[in-house]
């Protein structure tokens, strides 16, 4: 009796464990975020961020993305970047556009990790607004639109929701977001 105790005791205790784990674990482009890969390795995985990954990787960014950190990327979905002019994109990754597509990439990157937690501690600090410093040496303005929705701005005053907050990564945190946005 007492070895179906501490059976039954192991059992729940790994049950509970396993269902702790699989509760932190964000499902994005339909596939798990895991916290112990960095942004560059869980972002390959994103049925959702083909379009991110090819851009970093023509940007020349994949070592830095994969550098300790701590990063906070505002990651544009595939819808997103297919909201741009037609042509766009294609433009962007030709070896002759690097240094366009390098600052537009690095001005959704954020030194340092802001989760939603910490945004929105930012935002009352700033009686409503936050103005974060990005890579490319920009700014991204960040408001709340309701309870749990906030959204990101740009320096021309275009607008992105982030439809996923507090991706966990190895260096940083990814929030996901519906828009590309664009520096001055």
């Amino acid at each position: 009796m007492k070895k179906l105790v501490t059976v039954l005791v192991l059992t729940a205790t790994f049950a509970t464990a396993g269902t702790a784990l699989a509760a932190n674990t964000i499902i994005v482009g339909g596939q798990s975020m895991l916290q112990s890969k960095d942004i560059v390795d869980n972002a390959v995985n994103s049925a959702d961020h083909t379009t991110l990954v090819a851009a970093v990787k023509a940007a020349g960014l994949v070592e830095t993305l994969k550098g300790k950190g701590p990063f906070t990327v505002f990651a544009p979905t595939n819808a997103a970047f297919a909201k741009l002019p037609a042509g766009t994109v294609d433009t962007l990754v030709k070896p002759e556009s690097k240094a366009t597509l390098t600052k537009i990439l690095t001005y959704h990157v954020v030194p340092g990790k802001y989760d939603f937690k910490a945004l929105q501690g930012a935002i009352k600090k700033g009686n409503g607004k936050a103005e974060l410093a990005t890579a490319s040496g920009g700014k991204l303005m960040f408001h709340m639109n309701g309870m749990h929705n906030i959204v990101a701005m740009d320096e021309a005053g275009n607008t992105a929701n982030i439809s996923t907050y507090d991706v966990y990564q190895l260096n940083g945190v990814i929030n996901v977001i519906d828009t590309v946005l664009m520096p001055k």
